[in-house]
């Protein structure tokens, strides 16, 4: 039996400056070409030949690749067909997320030291974010994701800003309110960043460090406490999920389930 290619290419519709691009199944070959943007991705099934200006590697499932803007660069599948994943993120988008981790000139960037990632952290922090992309969550969890990836890639090789050590908790304690007030709110991290009168890269990082889990996590684990005490009240579970924002029901479940080891109908059992 054949198997149908399948491609999807769009924009995402919280965070326009990034572009995402999955195929399944390819066997298309691309000629040796450049992007404009910062682009990486992950490779699902098969292998392929990754060429970066004058280096190549083999690469296959497990793998992540990424590519500065003007790489000159091909990826094409070594025998049969592959399926990938990637994202393209506008350079000024990357260049002012480093000024806020680096102190450098928002005309210029640091660009990708390794072409080629294997770790798994790699791949599962690329998974989560392709996905959250691709299924239009909120934009808080989508730039979070985001921010953590280019986080990982830049922050142990380069000397982060020295007003990064300040936690400013006041600002901070304004940001969890603010989020605790208004759980069926979409609020996007650069809201968060207002409120909090900091850059969204320190907003993120001191609000880890001070209560544990970043705003996106902090946002998700109140509104599952608050869907606890209304599936008790008697809530349905699709009520539960709109009003407390959740993308759809089925966002809502996997991320209840994870935190209690129940379905919200199976806790919800214990006391209707």
């Amino acid at each position: 039996m054949t198997t149908i290619a399948k491609h999807l290419l769009k924009r995402s519709a919280q965070l326009p400056f990034v572009e995402l691009r999955q195929a399944e199944h390819s066997e298309a070959c691309y000629h040796t070409h450049s992007h404009d943007e910062f682009s990486f991705g992950i490779i699902d099934t098969g292998e392929a030949i990754y060429k970066n200006m004058q280096r190549q590697h083999h690469i296959s499932q497990g793998h992540s690749v990424t590519i500065n803007p003007g790489d000159v660069h091909s990826c094409n599948p070594k025998q049969g067909a592959w399926s990938y994943r990637m994202l393209f993120v506008e350079t000024a988008w990357v260049a002012q997320l480093q000024q806020e981790m680096f102190a450098r000139s928002a005309s210029d960037y640091f660009a990708f030291e390794k072409h080629c990632l294997s770790h798994k952290q790699d791949y599962r922090l690329l998974e989560n974010l392709f996905n959250s992309i691709k299924l239009e969550r909120n934009s808080l969890e989508q730039e979070s994701l985001l921010i953590a990836f280019f986080e990982q890639q830049f922050a142990a090789k380069h000397p982060l800003r020295a007003d990064l050590r300040c936690l400013a908790k006041p600002q901070l304690k304004r940001v969890k309110e603010c989020i605790s007030d208004q759980l069926d709110s979409q609020l996007s991290l650069g809201e968060l960043a207002e409120v909090a009168e900091l850059s969204r890269f320190h907003l993120v990082r001191s609000f880890k460090q001070v209560y544990g889990l970043s705003p996106h996590a902090f946002q998700l684990n109140q509104r599952i406490n608050r869907a606890k005490a209304l599936l008790r009240e008697g809530s349905s579970i699709a009520d539960t999920a709109l009003d407390l924002g959740f993308a759809d029901q089925s966002h809502f479940q996997r991320n209840f389930k994870k935190r209690l080891a129940l379905t919200p109908k199976q806790y919800q059992g214990f006391f209707v």
